[in-house]
């Protein structure tokens, strides 16, 4: 959904440049090359990738490094929680955590219970659900 509102933004930037282009320009002289400049949208997608919390450079010391970074989760990032106001009661283990998130494997200091891991046969399904 992040990625999918950056790309609109950027695609409202390129057809506001076009349609200022279509009024400048001589209707003969008009091709699809001079009109349209991906410039926008490829700038929306570098600063969602450069700049969003989300967004990290994947761990690759190892293949099993890779898998386990792959398979992280956060409650961090735009549309969840700072780990300032993350109280006791959201870092705790709940029971609906069971077999979908793995219980132990969680980062010490500020992130504790913010950062885990999926259990061993859990994957996320299309509709963003962690599933067994």
């Amino acid at each position: 959904e992040l990625i999918q509102n950056q790309i609109r933004v950027g695609l409202s930037r390129m057809e506001r440049v076009v349609r200022e282009r279509m009024t400048t320009q001589d209707v003969e002289a008009i091709t699809p090359q001079t009109l349209i400049n991906i410039r926008p949208v490829v700038a929306a997608i570098k600063e969602f990738f450069g700049t969003s919390q989300l967004s990290q450079f994947m761990d690759q010391n190892n293949p099993l490094s890779g898998l386990t970074h792959k398979r992280r989760l956060s409650a961090l990032g735009p549309g969840g929680l700072s780990r300032e106001r993350a109280g006791l009661e959201v870092r705790d283990v709940h029971s609906s955590h069971y077999g979908r998130m793995c219980p132990i494997e969680t980062p010490e200091g500020p992130n504790i219970g913010l950062i885990g891991s999926l259990s061993v046969y859990a994957r996320v399904n299309p509709f963003g659900f962690i599933e067994t």
